[in-house]
């Protein structure tokens, strides 16, 4: 089984974010898998953040971010466990920034992040200056080279990412006209990309489902390497196909 913690799904969840959570579950279902999806929100309960395989932040505007910001700090210790511990963070747009050394608003104001990486964002004083629309990026994260569709719609331009997510191909990425976007190690997936990310590129969600049980089976004290089994993605490779011929032309 997959346990999921999803923090915020009432406050985040700008451009359907919400529906990673939803293809995650359905690709465990299409193969037998459990997946499990809890949520966390201001001022819930404290959860034990290590007992999940992931966790999820999705993204938001300048105040959604500055509301969830005390909160989130009162989380900083049991997050930073789980991920030293392994537990994988799939982080979008507001929740990347929000794990790095902190999100400066337009306003100069400072929204304190928690500093987990070495990055940070500010955003231009020009609110008209943002980083939208379509964009392409090549990842290596799956193990081979894999082109990654999206949607980006950001103000906030981040630096200090020594690990991306992938080169750009089409669109901005971290910053206006960068090379590079998001970050990743091998238990993070920070991006901008909206759309949602997992609908649009059913590799990278294979590959987180196949990090969480990999991960599962090396902690039960085995060292039995896991095979996911196929899908039929042949509508989704279409889509996909389609947009990377248009963007890339």
């Amino acid at each position: 089984m997959i346990k999921i913690l999803h923090m915020y799904a009432d406050m985040l969840d700008l451009y359907g974010d919400s529906g990673n959570m939803e293809i995650l579950r359905y690709r465990c279902k299409m193969r037998g898998i459990d997946c499990e999806v809890d949520t966390y929100s201001i001022d819930a309960e404290m959860p034990d953040f290590t007992s999940y395989d992931l966790i999820y932040i999705g993204g938001g505007a300048d105040l959604e971010q500055q509301h969830i910001s005390a909160d989130l700090m009162k989380c900083r210790e049991g997050i930073k466990k789980a991920y030293d511990e392994g537990v994988f963070l799939l982080l979008i747009c507001g929740g990347y920034q929000l794990m790095g050394k902190y999100y400066r608003d337009a306003d100069g104001n400072d929204i304190p992040g928690l500093g987990l990486f070495d990055y940070y964002t500010v955003a231009p004083q020009s609110r008209r200056k943002r980083c939208i629309g379509n964009i392409v990026i090549q990842t290596e994260k799956t193990g081979i080279p894999v082109k990654v569709v999206g949607f980006e719609n950001h103000g906030g331009q981040t630096s200090g990412v020594k690990t991306p997510f992938g080169k750009v191909l089409y669109g901005n990425g971290n910053c206006s006209k960068s090379e590079n976007e998001g970050y990743c190690d091998d238990n993070v997936i920070a991006t901008y990309l909206h759309g949602p990310l997992l609908a649009k590129n059913p590799e990278i969600s294979d590959d987180i489902i196949h990090y969480c049980i990999q991960r599962a089976i090396y902690k039960s004290g085995s060292d039995e390497a896991y095979e996911l089994p196929p899908l039929d993605d042949t509508l989704e490779n279409e889509c996909r196909r389609v947009m990377l011929e248009r963007l890339l032309k």
